[in-house]
């Protein structure tokens, strides 16, 4: 099994999931203003308890894998970010690159912590992947997002479709 690397910034402590982060990570992804772009409705906690399975899954068997971004002060549980290969059903050449997602808890956002959290783990995937290229897929009427990819160096790439839903697909 791969050992999941810690990651620190100035403020933020990355590291893998454990089941002590079930209830925080649940509270998140249970939450509407999380999911309003991502999946339209809250994930009830046995699709929680799947996702963070799914998330050591990633490392185990890829290599990478999801965070948890907690804060370094107190230890406060601030979201989950990393890369995946979901095997997306994306019409794009782009869907086999490593996937890059963040998603911040509601009580944490506009603080800065996800711009500094996946500028953490693009520079991870620099030196992780050698060079290869990262995708994101964005709601295109999610322009906090979207900020959020351009800062940390992606680029529009083009408009696609994911589960019948208009996405943009951004590159680094």
């Amino acid at each position: 099994m791969t050992e999941i690397p810690i990651l620190e910034t100035p403020r933020l402590r990355l590291r893998g999931h454990t089941r002590d982060d079930f209830a925080a990570s649940a509270a998140m992804w249970g939450d509407p203003r999380v999911t309003a772009r991502i999946s339209g409705r809250p994930f009830t906690p046995e699709e929680c308890w799947a996702r963070l399975l799914r998330y050591a899954g990633l490392w185990a068997l890829i290599g990478f894998g999801y965070w948890v971004i907690t804060r370094k002060a107190d230890g406060a549980f601030i979201g989950e970010t990393g890369f995946a290969h979901f095997r997306r059903a994306i019409p794009s050449p782009h869907a086999a690159l490593p996937e890059a997602g963040w998603v911040i808890a509601p009580d944490h956002q506009g603080k800065g912590y996800a711009s500094e959290a996946v500028e953490a783990i693009t520079a991870w995937g620099d030196r992780h992947f050698g060079g290869s290229q990262t995708f994101c897929i964005i709601d295109p009427d999610h322009p906090a997002s979207i900020r959020i990819a351009e800062k940390t160096g992606y680029r529009f790439a083009e408009a696609t479709t994911y589960q019948e839903s208009a996405v943009r697909l951004y590159l680094r």
